[in-house]
């Protein structure tokens, strides 16, 4: 029986239509980072009610469920379960109005805005299958569930505590992310597929005073500002045209009061790239420029670096891509494409790295695909036909009002995926990926 065969024999194999209300309740019940117990409690359960030896607690809320069947390769499954610190605006009936608390004792509205909710549901849908349609394939299944995916530090976590020692070396790592794109769609990309990122709190020194006598400090507002205008020529003026490089100043924070100039600003900066030619160019280049806007300010102090955090290049296997990629042509027809390089990032990678074993890492598509239809025309029969120049981007459904003509990508506070068909169609493409080994 081939590849494509044996995974329509397991989807035929078993019911699982509790995959909806769990969805909606790990929507309704987010967690922040390193606080994934309630997720993880229940991954945990449906877990062991399928006969899966379950690890939990490792790297703090993480946990592997492990499930042996015969001789043949070790495939790891990989899903991260942590929400982010936003508003939710999706007006949906199953909206969290949850709240947590930060590491800084600050309150949060909490909310499921990058999918996290869709990834734990799909690899918990696609155990299930597995277990119960056990005799079509043979060897290991490990279902890793992570925390702390946003921080970029959960994956980094399970390998430090252990994780080692709670499962066998996998052959190959797979993992998914849900985007706006298609519901029922997927997407692979050989090479490097999400970017690096690197983050820096800079605090840069001046010298405070009083609004009306600024020539007795050395104002660090003005130098802030002048560091944000120089940083924009390193991607403009110092990277090579062929190699792609994002740099962001997302927060500048100085001072208190209208006539008190402060005597520090802290400045957080973002850095993106795809090998580490270009991110080390831009990590020096960043030292560079606020290091000489100090010296032409005066400052009585040099800056301070602070390296809040790193993900690593998503780099996926060539080789386990294309088997990938093979088994969902099969499985899925003309819904399975290729997708360019995104720039968003994740530490997906380490557990792979780890256990120095290949990797891949694909899209799925999450958003209602009428929004992807082109709007009705229906003009008025005495007026002419609308002229002007073509939209740029996909033309989407009903009213013309800019509002409607969003897409909500992740990390955005009306981020909403459809349940269907994007739960099954994940639950399939991480199915279909295991067996390509299995």
């Amino acid at each position: 029986m081939n590849t494509t065969s044996r995974v329509r024999a397991l989807l035929a194999g078993d019911d699982l239509d509790w995959q909806d209300e769990f969805y909606r309740d790990l929507h309704r019940h987010p967690e922040l980072s390193h606080q994934e117990h309630r997720t993880a409690r229940k991954a945990a359960e449906k877990l062991r009610s399928n006969g899966y030896q379950v690890h939990d607690g490792i790297g703090g809320t993480g946990l592997v469920g492990v499930l042996h069947n015969g001789d043949g390769p070790t495939v790891l499954l990989r899903a991260d379960m942590d929400a982010l610190p936003v508003q939710e605006e999706t007006g949906l009936d199953h909206a969290s109005t949850a709240t947590g608390t930060t590491t800084t004792g600050d309150t949060v509205p909490v909310m499921h805005a990058c999918g996290h909710d869709v990834h734990v549901t799909c690899l918990l849908g696609a155990a299930e299958l597995l277990a119960s349609g056990a005799q079509h394939w043979s060897g290991t299944v490990v279902a890793l569930f992570q925390p702390a995916e946003e921080l970029g530090d959960g994956a980094r976590g399970m390998v430090t505590d252990g994780l080692a020692d709670h499962i066998p070396k996998p052959d190959v790592v797979l993992g998914q992310h849900v985007l706006p794109d298609k519901a029922g769609t997927v997407a692979t990309h050989a090479g490097p597929t999400l970017s690096a990122a690197d983050s820096l709190a800079i605090t840069v020194h001046g010298r405070g005073g009083h609004g009306s006598m600024p020539h007795t400090t050395v104002d660090p507002v003005v130098l802030a500002a002048m560091i944000v205008v120089r940083l924009q020529t390193v991607v403009s003026r110092e990277t090579a045209p062929n190699a792609t490089a994002v740099l962001t100043v997302g927060s500048i924070r100085a001072g208190t009061k209208n006539n008190i100039i402060p005597d520090h600003a802290v400045i957080e900066v973002n850095l993106r790239s795809y090998d580490e030619h270009t991110r080390q160019a831009l990590l020096e280049a960043v030292h560079r420029v606020v290091r000489a806007e100090c010296t032409a300010s005066g400052c009585p102090a040099e800056p301070e670096f602070e390296h809040t955090n790193r993900f690593p290049v998503t780099n996926n296997d060539p080789d386990a891509t294309a088997r990938v990629a093979a088994s969902f042509a099969a499985v899925f027809g003309d819904r399975a494409s290729t997708m360019d390089p995104w720039p968003a990032s994740e530490d997906f990678s380490e557990i792979a790295d780890a256990f120095d074993a290949p990797y891949t890492y694909w899209g799925l598509g999450g958003t209602d695909p009428a929004l992807f239809e082109p709007a009705p025309s229906d003009p008025a029969p005495s007026d002419p036909a609308p002229s002007g120049p073509a939209q740029s981007g996909p033309a989407l459904s009903g009213p013309a009002d800019a509002a409607k003509q969003e897409i909500p990508g992740n990390h955005s506070p009306r981020f909403a995926p459809v349940p269907q068909p994007t739960l099954t169609t994940g639950t399939q493409a991480l199915v279909a990926a295991a067996l390509a080994w299995l």
